[in-house]
C-alpha cells in the first residue's frame, strides 16, 4: 500500500507537471520505497554518461560513467544492479534505454519489493517519455557538447534508437551525434511487416539535413500509402529530383516479414547489409540494385528487388560508408571484415542488440581517434521468430 502511494504521486504527474519535475515527486517519494534517496539518471547523447535529470537538487546525484559503475551496469544490461547502498533499476520505454533509476538503500530489499520497484521504474520512463516534448529538460540533460543546428534537425526526425516487437529487434546508432547531418534511418511496425529504412545523404550540414528530411518524410508518406517497395523508391526518387536536382541519397529500403522471416530489399546505391547465421557471415546480397535515390531517371529499368529468407536468430546490419571507411591513423579502413568480426564476437557475447550498437559507434569513433571524417549510422535487425 505504502509503493500504491508513490504511484499515486507519480501518476499525479500525467495531467500536470513537467519532465523536471520528477526528481523532487521521486525525492518526496522514496520514503515510500523504503529508500533514503530516489535519483534519475538519463543517458547523454553520446551515450557514454548517465546524467541527473535537469530539476535534481545539486549535490543529490551525480554523472556515473557508463563503463566501470553498477549504475553503467544496470544500463548496458537493462537489469537492476545492486551495490553497497544502492540499488539501480533500468528506465525502459519499450525496448528503448533512457537511463537508470538510483535508490539509496540500507540493504538489498526482497525480491518481491523489488518487482513493485520494477513497476516504480516503468512508471518513471512512461512519464519521462510523455512529459519530455513539453519542455527541454531532458534535452538538456542529455546535451554534453552544444548541438548543431544540422544535428537538431536529424534528431527531431528520428524514431526511438531501439525497438522491439514479437522477437524482433531494430536498433541503430548515429554518430556524431552533436554534429551529424547527412545520415538518416528509420522504421515502422505495421501489422506482420517490419519497414526500415537506413539513409546516407550527399554533403553535410543543413543542406545535407534538408534534403534528409524530405527524404525521411517521403519515404514515410510513401508507405502510410500503402505504396510497394519499388513505388516508394520511385516516388522519393522523384521528389529529390524535383526539389534538389543533381542532388542524390544513398539508400536501403527494406522489409521483412516477422511472421515468415522473409525479406526483401533495395539498394539505391548502398552497401549490402551485412548478414550473419551460426556464428558465421552468409553471401552479401546484390548492390547495388537502383542507382541512388534523385538519379533514378538517368536509366528507365525499375528499382530491382532481392530477397532473402532468414531463419531464426539471424542477424542483419544496414550501415552507412562512414562505418567501413572510417580509417585509423595509418589510413587502414575499418573494413567489412572488422564490422563482421565486431558483431560476431558481440553476438557470442550474448550482449543485446542496443548495447551491440553502442560500443559499436564507439570502436568506430576511437579508431579514427575520436573524431569522424564522415557520418556513420548502422542499424542492426534481429530476427528471432
Amino acid at each position: 500500500m505504502v509503493a500504491m502511494e508513490a504511484v499515486r504521486r507519480l501518476l499525479a504527474l500525467r495531467h500536470r507537471g513537467r519532465a523536471e519535475d520528477l526528481p523532487a515527486v521521486m525525492a518526496h517519494a522514496a520514503p515510500l520505497l523504503d529508500a533514503e534517496s530516489a535519483t534519475v539518471l538519463l543517458i547523454d547523447y553520446g551515450q557514454l554518461t548517465l546524467c541527473p535529470l535537469q530539476g535534481t537538487v545539486p549535490g543529490d546525484a551525480a554523472p556515473q560513467p557508463v563503463d566501470g559503475t553498477a549504475a553503467g551496469r544496470c544500463f548496458t544490461t537493462a537489469r537492476e544492479a545492486y551495490e553497497e547502498g544502492h540499488l539501480w533499476l533500468p528506465l525502459l520505454h519499450g525496448a528503448e534505454r533512457l537511463g537508470v533509476l538510483g535508490l539509496g538503500v540500507k540493504e538489498l530489499p526482497p525480491e518481491a519489493a523489488r518487482h513493485d520497484l520494477e513497476v516504480i521504474s516503468a512508471l518513471v520512463a512512461e512519464l519521462i517519455a510523455s512529459r519530455r516534448f513539453y519542455g527541454d529538460a531532458v534535452e538538456h540533460t542529455r546535451r554534453r557538447l552544444p548541438m548543431q543546428l544540422a544535428a537538431e534537425i536529424i534528431w527531431n526526425q528520428l524514431p526511438p534508437l531501439t525497438c522491439a516487437v514479437d522477437g524482433t529487434v531494430v536498433a541503430a546508432v548515429l554518430e556524431p551525434c552533436y554534429d551529424v547531418g547527412g545520415d538518416a534511418f528509420d522504421y515502422a511496425v505495421n501489422g506482420d511487416v517490419l519497414h526500415v529504412g537506413l539513409f546516407d545523404t550527399v554533403g553535410h550540414g543543413i543542406s545535407a539535413s534538408a534534403l534528409t528530411t524530405l527524404t525521411l518524410n517521403t519515404y514515410r508518406n510513401a508507405r502510410r500509402s500503402g505504396l510497394s517497395l519499388t513505388d516508394t523508391c520511385r516516388s522519393i526518387d522523384k521528389w529529390i529530383r524535383a526539389q534538389y536536382p543533381g542532388s542524390f541519397v544513398t539508400a536501403l529500403l527494406a522489409e521483412l516479414d516477422t511472421t515468415t522471416g522473409r525479406y526483401r530489399r533495395i539498394s539505391a546505391g548502398h552497401p549490402a547489409e551485412l548478414m550473419l547465421r551460426d556464428g558465421g557471415e552468409l553471401p552479401a546480397l546484390p548492390t547495388p540494385t537502383a542507382l541512388p535515390l534523385g538519379l533514378g531517371h538517368m536509366i528507365e529499368r525499375p528499382p530491382r528487388v532481392v530477397e532473402q529468407q532468414l531463419a531464426p536468430g539471424d542477424t542483419l546490419v544496414l550501415y552507412t560508408d562512414g562505418v567501413t571507411e572510417s580509417r585509423d591513423a595509418a589510413g587502414n579502413q575499418f573494413g567489412p571484415e572488422r564490422l563482421a568480426d565486431f558483431m560476431l564476437t558481440a553476438l557470442h557475447a550474448g550482449l543485446t542488440p542496443p548495447e551491440i550498437m553502442r560500443r559499436l559507434i564507439h570502436t568506430i569513433v576511437a579508431y579514427e581517434q575520436g573524431e569522424l571524417r564522415d557520418d556513420a549510422t548502422a542499424a542492426m535487425l534481429q530476427w528471432r521468430h
